[in-house]
């Protein structure tokens, strides 16, 4: 995972492992080889939660169509640990953005880490089925793993956690365990490559990266550029 002031030659390797894993999608779910093929591809869902917005990149999208108002992206990989510490320091605060329709908000949920994260991409699709998003987003991130790709993510262990987070439907089982939205992972993930996005986390506020400009893990300053 490249921190915000790794080189440009760390980014360029995120970028790559963003594009390996569009790829590791049919090695998870369905099997065979280490390309997408015809066959394969039409193995996977394509299926499209809802809540996405299909002209942001299929991101998760909250208060879509607001004027006025700020409009954030946020880019994460659920076993992210600088996803993780930025959402520490601003989760709350986000949440009552879109609480009180304040922002414009869109989670691009990349999946580039590895096989759990291509789990927890796929669940998050399926909370926001079930209007749950934002509480299994902050359940996820409060039960990370130490260790990226430990075994601990299961989708037993991730139902679990969504259990948690007030998500019990058999609906959203069935979601995850078929890999209802394997299909639309896989897209928004190509969309960020497509978009240059070649770290996570990464903020834009109005189109613009802010993390040319504040420290996005310092709550005080994240707040001041949202409300600036």
């Amino acid at each position: 995972m490249a921190s915000q002031k790794d080189s440009k030659k760390s980014q360029d390797t995120v970028t790559r492992n963003i594009v390996i894993g569009t790829v590791a999608f049919v090695l998870i779910f369905v099997g065979g080889g280490i390309a997408l093929s015809k066959q394969t591809e039409s193995k996977i869902s394509q299926a499209i939660p809802s809540a996405v917005d299909e002209s942001n990149g299929y991101g998760i999208t909250f208060n879509k169509g607001l004027t006025g108002v700020p409009k954030i992206d946020i880019y994460e990989d659920f076993q992210c640990p600088y996803c993780k510490q930025f959402e520490s320091a601003n989760l709350k605060y986000i949440d009552s953005l879109i609480d009180e329709k304040k922002a414009v908000v869109t989670y691009h949920i990349l999946s580039f880490v590895g096989p759990e994260s291509v789990v927890a991409a796929n669940a998050s699709a399926c909370s926001a089925d079930e209007n749950k998003f934002l509480s299994f987003h902050g359940t996820m991130y409060a039960n990370q793993p130490a260790t990226e790709n430990s075994g601990e993510w299961s989708k037993e262990r991730v139902i679990a956690i969504a259990a948690a987070a007030g998500i019990s439907s058999s609906t959203f089982t069935d979601c995850v365990n078929k890999g209802e939205y394997l299909g639309w992972a896989q897209k928004v993930a190509e969309a960020a490559v497509a978009s240059k996005i070649n770290s996570t986390p990464t903020v834009l506020l109005n189109g613009k990266d802010l993390k040319d400009t504040i420290n996005i893990y310092n709550a005080a300053q994240f707040r001041s550029a949202i409300e600036g």
